[in-house]
């Protein structure tokens, strides 16, 4: 009785959760083997494997496949990178710093759209731009991002919204860190340099492995910044698999295409996951 009460008390919250998974799940994968436009609601019938073949050979599949990897690499490598020396240069203790933090971590909790629209009409626009002023005043011609350099825009858009996360963890994990075997190293005569190789670059590659694996997961999805920016263009130039997607089912109105793509979006999340989740498993190890 004491093991089958706490099960019979969690099972309505257990299955009201594998509903809400599994349901749109379920369906979706029932929209991807049927044909479903909404433009032709009558035309109704299964096709089997026709709307993956379709929509794995859409023109633009190719080119959002590589701007989706660009994307990701792109990202997680800046995030990463800034966040650990950012990280570090906030570490120790200097006037402000509870206030630096803050600010550092702030821009994590601005909106996808938010962000877009902060980034496209203060920061890139190529006439009252904050960078066209920055380049007016070098003499230089401003650059219009959005159009000149769509999916590099997309990157720095993406990339200052998480970094504060990465840096939030990193920071976080440095303060974990053993105080006395740093001293020791000091006296040891060890310089800064050795001990950030041989010290704090070793105590952050947990963090590392977790940051990436969050980051990848959730940036398969990045959509907002694209629509609201460059809306996939010019041309194909910032479209990734996601708005491929949404290309497929709200400027194509075809619902089983688009599902057949929603798969595949899970089908790389999960490879991708899975992949991570053993990098993670071997940084745990003691």
């Amino acid at each position: 009785m004491n093991r089958i009460l706490p099960r019979l008390l969690l099972t309505p919250a257990v299955a009201t959760l594998l509903l809400w998974m599994l349901v749109p799940l379920l369906m979706t994968l029932y929209f991807s083997v049927i044909r479903f436009n909404l433009l032709q609601p009558d035309q109704i019938g299964f096709v089997g494997l026709e709307n993956f073949e379709y929509f794995v050979t859409d023109a633009s599949f190719i080119t959002a496949i590589g701007n989706t990897l660009v994307l990701l690499g792109s990202v997680i490598a800046i995030t990463v990178v800034l966040g650990v020396a950012i990280a570090l240069l906030i570490n120790e203790p200097f006037a402000g710093r509870a206030l630096v933090r803050v600010l550092l971590i702030s821009p994590f909790f601005v909106m996808p759209t938010v962000n877009a629209l902060l980034w496209k009409n203060m920061m890139m626009n190529p006439i009252y731009g904050v960078l066209a002023q920055v380049w007016l005043f070098f003499g230089a011609t401003p650059v219009d991002w959005l159009t000149d350099w769509p999916l590099f825009s997309i990157v720095i858009m993406v990339s200052w919204q998480w970094l504060p996360f990465a840096t939030l963890i990193f920071v976080t994990a440095l303060q974990s860190m053993d105080r006395e075997q740093l001293e020791a190293s000091r006296m040891d005569g060890a310089h800064y340099g050795q001990q950030l190789r041989y010290l704090y670059l070793p105590h952050l590659s947990r963090s590392v492995a977790v940051v990436m694996m969050i980051e990848l997961i959730f940036l398969l999805s990045v959509f907002a910044e694209i629509f609201t920016t460059t809306g996939g263009g010019p041309g194909d130039a910032s479209t990734n698999i996601a708005f491929l997607i949404f290309k497929q089912a709200l400027l194509n109105f075809d619902a089983g295409v688009a599902s057949a793509g929603a798969l595949f979006a899970v089908v790389l999340a999960n490879i991708a996951a899975v992949f991570l989740i053993r990098l993670v498993g071997k940084n745990l190890d003691p």
